[in-house]
């Protein structure tokens, strides 16, 4: 199904583009012909993300913006427009989460991830499913959840919590928004190793392994597989596929609800070191 023109004429807005699961997606939907706008705060990996798009023959543009806040959002959309047309997807990717001892969370840290995941998530769709409306435009929206939205997991609190949120966002608007012809599904991943992300949810080496031992298929998932369910999902082929969410985790879930319960066995030592690099990264 992965014809080279399967997103043509599609303009593809992307939150938390530059990096990680976000540039994949991007980089894989334009060489399905999408055009392709990058959302994140960081200047230096949009920019990057978009040379990579263009030297292979794409169309991209990036604008830096803060999710949380609604403004920046708006000022984003309106970017979006200006440099590639407005978008007709939209791919809320922008996250943020890290491993820690409920007890040991402070009310601006669980603000943050709630903030980013579900508030961001809300305020992308809100502004651009407005400009659909009011435009009698069709649209999609694609969000990535967690498989710990059904489950809950300890030591994740801040981003189950979010993600749940996100999820019945999803199925929500997907039911009301469907008579203005817009769609949104939701992609549920398991573990897929990023850059920097990874470090922040995976304590050690040593977890890492045991991780990936408990897996169904003693590996990890592959950014090109995450990638390619999403270009199916935003996709006219997919176009009677609404309200849904789509699991890629190569069964963990199955076999390990909550993916970081494992973090019961770690050591209180481990868990003061990750603090300090965390809070040394502000």
């Amino acid at each position: 199904m992965f014809q080279p023109g399967l997103l043509k004429g599609q303009t593809i807005l992307i939150t938390g583009g530059g990096t990680g699961l976000g540039r994949a997606m991007a980089v894989r939907f334009a060489e399905l012909g999408g055009r392709i706008f990058l959302a994140a705060r960081r200047e230096e990996p949009l920019r990057e993300t978009a040379e990579e798009i263009k030297k292979k023959g794409g169309e991209a543009a990036w604008a830096t913006c803060d999710v949380r806040d609604f403004a920046a959002v708006e000022k984003a959309v309106a970017a979006a427009k200006s440099a590639l047309g407005r978008p007709t997807v939209l791919v809320n990717n922008a996250a943020g989460n890290f491993v820690c001892p409920t007890e040991r969370l402070s009310p601006n840290a669980f603000a943050s991830v709630v903030g980013i995941v579900l508030h961001g998530t809300f305020h992308c769709t809100l502004a651009l499913g407005r400009e659909w409306i009011q435009a009698k435009q069709p649209g999609a929206v694609l969000n990535i959840v967690a498989t710990y939205v059904w489950t809950g997991s300890g030591f994740v609190v801040p981003s189950a919590c979010a993600k749940a949120g996100v999820l019945a966002l999803t199925r929500s608007l997907a039911v009301e928004w469907a008579r203005y012809g817009i769609r949104l599904n939701a992609i549920a991943p398991g573990p897929f190793p990023t850059e920097g992300a990874w470090s922040r949810v995976i304590p050690s080496k040593d977890f890492e392994e045991q991780h990936r031992r408990r897996h169904p298929m003693q590996r990890f998932g592959r950014h090109e597989e995450l990638a390619n369910l999403a270009a199916f999902l935003i996709s006219p082929q997919a176009g009677y596929i609404n309200g849904d969410c789509i699991t890629i985790d190569g069964g963990q879930w199955l076999r390990q609800g909550g993916q970081f319960n494992d973090l019961l066995d770690v050591p209180q030592h481990l868990w003061d070191e990750l603090e300090k690099a965390r809070r040394s990264r502000k």
